[in-house]
């Protein structure tokens, strides 16, 4: 295809404008990416470009499903539904033990690091969002833009209108109350958001815990009595920076995080041989330097540890992919509910609801589908029940599939149940490495193990 490159980018850019349904973007990457309403709209799409609009053959790599990174709260029972006693015990993953002589690493979710000079010591905790507030997040990403929009310049009145400002007011206050809803250890964090990531405008949050370091928060730019310049907005920028990286790319399979709070609770500056000043107005952890020496190499050193902490943070906590679901409704005979419910359950689909229809002999079923399961799906449910069950699919939201891709057994009761090896098939485990190889990142698994040549234990007659 790299001859008739130019062909198919004009193609491209005559699809999107042909198809109002069509979004056509360049990612990072240099892909060509075509963004469509579902599988056969894809198809359809493909067969337009390289029959009418680049007349060119085309080369498509298989179809792109996004995934989320996250972390959730250490699990009370095991694989085979036994009550963990101990949770510093089977609850670790093979994935924690590589950061048990590690120093930076002072906890669950606790990572103390130093910048390479060795001048700067920052603390990083990582908790999970709570799933009221993730929600909340997502819900109104559009007054999350509007925020990011707000706080680039001092005049909100000429960037946002009275409702606008209103609504973000009112969003505040959502936040709060959701935050106050949970435990004691949230309560004051809404004033205490630093930023939104990634790109400022998604579900993950940083707190600023740093003691007597009072710095404004992301609504400061609501308040015009706390909407001032501070001395120390340079380097704020680089511990915002390296958040923004660390959840635009997660250490699992370089997927955007999902739900996750990173909580600045220390930053000291430390005195070195350079006796670089230090402000007199710090008087606490958070002694930083002057502005006039932010221009340094420090700035990106910051950057860099924050980034690398917060990953760190982050694995060593419970990880999980986050898959987008499918809502999928279903009408079927009570004669092929049997065979509807084998080909939700082979694709990993669970079941909500099933109602009859009233006045006829129709069944109504709702259920969740995975999207990365759904390519195909329509076909087989129509060629299993024999066109008796037809399903509509609508995107309904994002859902933590609740497996450690990392998990391997530690108690007799898992080896007896799933053996030493526990090759069972880990369907989280089989994402991420499908999105690792995609992007080319390294994958651990083993394609052959034990290859023996077969024998033939017949007599030849």
């Amino acid at each position: 295809m790299g001859s008739n490159m130019k062909a198919v980018t004009d193609g491209l850019k005559l699809l999107n404008q042909a198809d109002p349904c069509v979004i056509v973007s360049v990612q990072e990457t240099g892909e060509h990416v075509i963004i469509t309403a579902g599988e056969v709209h894809l198809q359809r799409c493909i067969d337009d470009l390289q029959e009418r609009y680049a007349k060119v053959e085309v080369s498509v790599s298989k179809p792109i499903v996004p995934f989320r990174e996250t972390v959730t709260l250490p699990p009370k029972v095991d694989m085979v539904n036994e009550a963990i006693i101990d949770q510093n015990q089977p609850t670790k993953s093979n994935r924690l033990k590589q950061f048990e002589d590690d120093d930076e690493v002072k906890g669950e979710g606790i990572v103390e690091i130093f910048t390479p000079d060795k001048t700067c010591l920052i603390r990083i905790h990582c908790v999970p969002l709570p799933k009221a507030i993730t929600e909340l997040l997502v819900e109104h990403s559009d007054l999350l833009k509007a925020l990011h929009k707000t706080s680039k310049t001092d005049d909100t009145e000429n960037v946002l209108n009275s409702t606008a400002v209103q609504n973000l007011i009112d969003f505040k206050s959502k936040i709060e109350n959701s935050f106050n809803q949970e435990h004691k250890s949230w309560k004051g964090a809404c004033n205490q958001i630093w930023s939104f990531g990634p790109k400022k405008t998604g579900p993950n949050i940083l707190l600023n815990r740093i003691p007597d370091y009072n710095r404004p928060s992301v609504w400061s730019c609501l308040d015009p009595a706390t909407n001032s310049q501070t001395t120390f907005q340079d380097l704020d920028s680089c511990i915002i920076n390296g958040f923004q990286m660390a959840t635009f790319a997660g250490p699992m399979c370089e997927e955007p995080m999902h739900g996750v709070c990173f909580i600045i609770e220390k930053w000291e500056y430390l005195n070195s041989t350079s006796n670089r000043q230090v402000d007199d107005r710090c008087e606490s952890s958070a002694a930083i330097p002057r502005k006039r020496e932010v221009y340094g190499p420090l700035s990106g050193q910051i950057m860099s540890i924050v980034k690398d902490g917060c990953r760190k943070s982050f694995e060593t906590q419970p990880q999980r992919l986050v898959a987008a679901m499918y809502k999928c409704e279903i009408q079927a005979t009570a004669d092929v509910l049997g065979k509807l419910y084998e080909v939700l359950g082979k694709r990993n689909g669970r079941v909500l609801s099933e109602e009859m229809k009233e006045g006829t002999q129709l069944f109504i079923v709702e259920a969740t589908l995975p999207v990365v399961e759904s390519f195909g799906f329509a076909d087989i449910m129509r060629k299993r029940t024999s066109g008796l069950a037809s399903p509509q699919l609508k995107f309904s939201h994002w859902e933590i599939i609740d497996v450690d891709p990392y998990w391997v057994p530690t108690t007799e009761e898992e080896y007896l149940h799933f053996g030493e090896k526990a090759d069972s098939q880990n369907c989280a485990l089989t994402y991420m490495n499908n999105v690792r190889k995609r992007k080319g990142l390294k994958v651990e698994e083993k394609m052959v193990e034990h290859g023996e040549k077969q024998r033939t234990l017949t007599r030849n007659k």
